[in-house]
């Protein structure tokens, strides 16, 4: 029979054997017995008149109905968390949090100047920024991990309500720097010259390595690097030509430092978009999306 009386211990034990998947996490992240933490799901099973969990020897692995009640308290529980951040910010700013989730090389060439005036506009903000993979980030956004994310499209699916808003396009170049002296028009015309491009294991890598065999090209003399700012270091050092998004080098292409190649090949474009679920939108990452991000947009 339905009880109007709930006990929301129980729920919150429910939902940390099902976050972490065992007994032994959920004890030592609550700092409640083993023993206890059983009982408790045995309880509110019994309550529910519901079996919420397999036990295996890998751990609790929730049931039908366990990933169905797991979707309400999840969403009860992340309700929560953000009803206490918000009692604890002030409208005005002097208090108050901001977690942003970005590629570096997008937070490198998008973000810096913005978050410099923010910080300067609003000292008493502790500012974060974290960069995952664009799965981990969605993850971080879905348990209010990080307040929003800017990210390159496509947006995997989530079950939440994603607010998705273009901020801009870009594409990939070939630069070099100013006065190396190569001179390509195609992408055949770099196959004999010394190539800083991102690592194998990167989209944007796998993306031009599919160009380049359409075309029937390759590449020989090529450095493989983990990040857009030692690819743009190694370019500015005179190492060779580099493969980099437009957007990160914009401001050295305009001072005259380096210089974009003209190749006649399409290469891959992206559009950047910012990302968050409305209804958890705190004060200062709302303040800091319409003031500094969608201004200028």
């Amino acid at each position: 029979m339905y009880n109007e009386s709930i006990n929301l211990n129980l729920y919150k034990i429910f939902y940390d054997v099902a976050k972490y998947g065992s007994v032994s996490a959920a004890s030592k992240n609550l700092m409640i017995s083993q023993p206890a933490i059983s009982r408790s799901i045995k309880n509110l099973e019994s309550e529910l008149n519901v079996e919420l969990f397999h036990r295996t020897l890998n751990g609790m692995v929730l049931t039908e109905k366990g990933k169905e009640l797991f979707g309400y308290v999840e969403e009860a529980c992340n309700s929560l968390l953000v009803g206490q951040r918000c009692m604890s910010e002030s409208a005005n700013l002097t208090t108050g949090k901001l977690a942003i989730g970005v590629p570096t090389h997008i937070a490198s060439c998008y973000l810096l100047d913005k978050l410099n005036a923010f910080h300067k506009a609003y000292p008493n903000i502790e500012v974060s920024i974290i960069s995952r993979t664009t799965d981990k980030l969605i993850k971080l956004l879905e348990n209010h991990e990080i307040d929003f994310m800017i990210d390159p499209s496509p947006v995997p699916y989530s079950e939440k309500e994603l607010h998705i808003e273009p901020l801009f396009n870009c594409r990939h170049v070939f630069f070099q720097k100013k006065g190396l002296g190569v001179e390509a028009k195609n992408l055949k015309d770099l196959e004999k010259e010394s190539l800083i491009l991102p690592n194998e294991r990167s989209s944007h890598r796998n993306k031009l390595n599919e160009i380049l065999q359409d075309h029937n090209v390759k590449f020989k003399n090529v450095l493989s690097i983990e990040t857009s700012e030692m690819i743009k270091e190694l370019v500015q050092e005179g190492c060779g030509v580099g493969y980099i998004l437009d957007k990160y080098i914009e401001s050295s292409v305009k001072k005259g430092e380096l210089e974009i190649l003209p190749i006649e090949e399409e290469l891959p474009e992206l559009t950047i978009n910012l990302i968050y679920i409305d209804k958890y939108l705190m004060i200062a990452p709302k303040k800091f999306i319409d003031e500094y991000i969608l201004v200028n947009k």
